[in-house]
């Protein structure tokens, strides 16, 4: 059996490998003005490096 489906949590494909084992962070993006940040999560392929972005939210505190 997967041990995704063992451990009730889902993780995606990577589309250029199809490898399943990623490494995550959590990081930010600003805005072209710098007006908001934008924080997301990173998913990053264990076999090509690839990096997958996911949103979690936005903020108008840009503390940098």
């Amino acid at each position: 059996m997967d041990d995704q489906a063992t451990s009730g949590e889902r993780r995606p494909t990577c589309p250029l490998c199809g490898n399943h084992t990623f490494q995550q962070e959590e990081g930010k993006l600003d805005s072209k003005w710098g007006m908001t940040a934008h924080r997301v999560t990173l998913l990053i392929c264990e076999r090509c490096r690839f990096v997958l972005t996911f949103y979690d939210s936005n903020t108008i505190f840009d503390f940098d």
